[in-house]
């Protein structure tokens, strides 16, 4: 793509230097920064992950799809132009439209990351509200979360390669399932990132309403359906709690109301107003971020989420939460060693 310009369509705050620190989940960044203490752990992931060609899928895109460009879907250009001026990438990502029905949208690769977007995702939002979900992959992009998907990819794989190994399939399982819970933490950071991008809370808000309930925004209401995750927060019994848990097993994204509230709590807290207002951690500084900082905040956060939840399964929620916390440290601690001590 042609290099960035130095105006956006619009006018909103530019972020120099932001670091995706600023908004990810406390969850999410304490694995990243961990990852990020691992000198050559990206190279390790790209040899593991041998079936996952970033060249080969980028070859069948640009085969198969359409590269958005100043003639190609212009409004996508110049909104991942723009996001990639808020956010201060200093490449602009490419984008891609799929023929697909299915409402998705997905950032791809490691070295020269890219974006996919569906007809159908197209076809179901507004101009604003793409602009929020191209800001999401972008914020994926930005935190690397590339990582995410291929450590599940590898992991799932042996799952089902040792089955027949009781203990050994049970085990993989809950590493999984700790994955699982980390990567759903990581679309809540994208989330966050999105609304950085779009600068429009009602916008974001609404894109994530319609992966739920379809194009009849008129027929839906944010307030309303804020109140319907309360009444999913609560749960009726054990049984309710337990079966919230269940359907949590294979899911890598939450569920649409889940989105829509930690949006707006997070917004309502306070940090959306701070960082457009120039007050965030920067790229710079990542290097001194510390692990053990970082997982006590993840720690702190899933607390004070409980004590906030009046799920009467809470307990069995906080066992996979705390998998979760504990992953980038443990990852960070085996591969430290294997490392020398040097991250």
């Amino acid at each position: 793509m042609p290099g960035m310009t130095t105006t956006p369509d619009r006018n909103r705050v530019q972020l120099p230097g932001i670091s995706s620190r600023a908004y990810e989940h406390p969850a999410d960044r304490s694995a990243l920064v961990a990852l990020r203490k691992l000198s050559g752990f990206d190279t390790v992931l790209k040899q593991m992950s041998g079936l996952i060609s970033e060249r080969r899928l980028r070859l069948m895109y640009l085969a198969s799809a359409v590269r958005v460009s100043e003639t190609q879907f212009r409004s996508l250009y110049d909104m991942g132009r723009d996001a990639a001026y808020t956010l201060d990438l200093h490449r602009i990502p490419e984008i891609y439209v799929q023929q697909d029905p299915q409402v998705q949208a997905k950032a791809i690769g490691f070295d020269d990351p890219f974006i996919v977007v569906t007809t159908g995702l197209l076809n179901l939002m507004n101009e604003e509200e793409q602009r929020f979900v191209i800001g999401h992959e972008t914020a994926h992009i930005l935190s690397g979360h590339a990582v995410y998907r291929t450590m599940l990819d590898i992991l799932t794989r042996l799952a089902t390669r040792v089955a027949w190994i009781p203990l050994g399939y049970i085990g993989l399982r809950a590493i999984v399932a700790g994955l699982e819970e980390w990567y759903r933490k990581s679309e809540l950071s994208s989330d966050r990132g999105g609304l950085l991008v779009g600068q429009d809370p009602d916008a974001g808000k609404r894109a994530l309403m319609k992966l739920a309930g379809g194009a009849y925004t008129h027929e839906m209401n944010i307030e309303a359906f804020l109140e319907q995750y309360n009444e999913y927060d609560t749960a009726g019994d054990l049984r309710d709690g337990f079966l919230k848990v269940l359907n949590l097993l294979g899911t890598t994204h939450p569920f649409a109301v889940v989105r829509v509230a930690e949006l707006d709590k997070w917004q309502r807290s306070g940090d959306y107003d701070r960082i457009l207002g120039g007050d965030y951690p920067r790229r710079e500084d990542d290097a001194g971020a510390r692990v053990t900082d970082e997982v006590k905040a993840a720690a702190e956060s899933y607390r004070a989420s409980w004590q906030q939840s009046q799920d009467p399964f809470i307990g069995v929620l906080r066992d996979v939460a705390e998998g979760a916390v504990n992953a980038g440290e443990r990852i960070f601690n085996r591969f430290s060693r294997r490392d020398g001590g040097q991250g």
